[in-house]
């Protein structure tokens, strides 16, 4: 993985940063209305390690995006899944104060290049059903829905998306 995104620099985040990781997710309270409970410390450092029984730690990154020194998007994301070829999208979040200028996007797509870089062929996420802010999102970042099923992760329908890079 890359260390700098665009004019942005990019590490692995460590229980170190849960402070830091909290005043960016709990600004994003819509969010946390499709996808409850609200973030805590403790949700966040469960986050960072949660994976599938079959994925191995190294495939796991929980990653912050930085301009400067402040924490402006994480994205959790799991590679070699659900299989060799593809990456898995955990997690994506901007810094509220910032989203609706592109940043996302910008991230996301240099993300994308790095990957296809790295010989991934496919991106593959999941958004709650209902949550329009996201389904956009992710829509206009060329992801195309392939199913609804129900996550257990979550206790909601979900629509699972897939972008070819």
């Amino acid at each position: 993985m890359r260390t700098r995104i665009l004019n942005f620099s990019m590490r692995s985040l460590t229980k170190l940063d849960v402070d830091i990781i909290y005043d960016l997710c709990k600004e994003n309270e819509l969010y946390y209305q499709f996808c409850p409970p609200f973030v805590t410390k403790t949700s966040i450092l469960k986050d960072m390690f949660i994976k599938p029984d079959n994925v191995l730690d190294k495939d796991k990154h929980y990653l912050g995006i930085f301009k400067e020194r402040q924490l402006i998007a994480i994205l959790d994301l799991i590679t070699h899944y659900p299989n060799v070829n593809t990456v898995f999208l955990g997690f994506f979040m901007v810094r509220k104060s910032i989203q609706n200028r592109g940043i996302g996007s910008k991230i996301i797509n240099e993300l994308i290049c790095q990957l296809q870089e790295d010989g991934y062929q496919y991106v593959q996420l999941a958004w709650i059903k209902g949550n329009l802010q996201s389904e956009r999102f992710w829509i206009k970042n060329l992801f195309q829905p392939i199913k609804e099923t129900k996550s257990d992760s979550v206790n909601s329908i979900v629509i699972l998306a897939k972008r070819r890079i």
